[in-house]
């Protein structure tokens, strides 16, 4: 199955530079600049994968962090910041004590090309794996 990348972020260049990105790494990928979308285009979506800005107008990370932890939908939602990493870890704690079918990584803007391509790859890899192990279960 291919990955499914969503992602959120008020910055239009950082939504492109994930998406061309995740595009050489064969995810589909689906991006939106207005966090007030984001519940509608994740249902019909169903990413495997989300790219999140932290800090946004209207309905921030965290706000997001917690309506996703409210889903029994396992995804893995990288955290993206240009302000302090503590934020990063604070939603981290939040979604750890809400939801099972959350993981959460902070990264810290900018995001290298290198660092990003890992992430991709690594999610690509756990996503193959948790299925494959359904499949033999």
């Amino acid at each position: 199955m291919q990955q499914r990348l969503l992602v959120l972020d008020d910055e239009p260049e950082f939504c492109e530079y994930v998406r061309k990105v995740a595009e050489q790494e064969n995810y589909i990928v689906k991006t939106l600049q207005d966090s007030r979308e984001f519940e509608a285009l994740y249902e019909s979506f169903n990413p495997t994968l989300i790219v999140l800005d932290l800090v946004m107008p209207n309905i921030d990370g965290i706000e997001i962090i917690q309506w996703l932890s409210s889903k029994e939908r396992p995804v893995h939602v990288v955290l993206a910041t240009g302000y302090n990493p503590r934020y990063a870890m604070m939603a981290d704690k939040l979604a750890m004590g809400r939801s099972k079918h959350l993981k959460i990584s902070p990264i810290a803007k900018p995001v290298r090309v290198n660092t990003l391509r890992q992430i991709l790859q690594k999610t690509q890899r756990a996503n193959d794996e948790a299925r494959s192990t359904v499949v033999e279960t």
